[in-house]
């Protein structure tokens, strides 16, 4: 009879609905052996806990600017003018935005 390599079982529960996500994650990467699928991750795998205080502030900056922009439309339409001041105030915003997008991308390129 063959010894066994492996002869300490882990085990653990899942829900139904876990169960059915593992088994799409096995069949994108065309395996059957769930085991050996377990495995690798186990052993292989990273979690990524991503807490970026720059991405919050992008989406502020974002909300900031969008509401600027429809407060520029609906003044440009009920007018017909635009303002020197408003525009520098749109330029303003998007050189934040560009820098608070650059600020996240080295960031990102730290988890490498």
């Amino acid at each position: 009879m063959k010894k066994r390599n492996r002869n300490i079982p882990v085990m653990f529960w899942v829900t139904p609905e876990e169960h059915s996500l593992i088994e799409q994650k096995m069949a994108q990467l065309g395996t059957e052996n769930m085991s050996a699928y377990l495995r690798k991750i186990a052993i292989d795998g990273y979690v990524v806990r991503l807490e970026l205080p720059e991405l919050q502030e992008m989406v502020s900056l974002l909300r900031r600017s969008s509401n600027n922009l429809n407060q520029l439309a609906r003044r440009a339409n009920e007018t017909g003018r635009i303002y020197e001041a408003d525009l520098e105030d749109v330029k303003q915003n998007q050189e934040e935005l560009w820098q608070s997008a650059n600020d996240i991308l080295k960031a990102l390129a730290k988890l490498r």
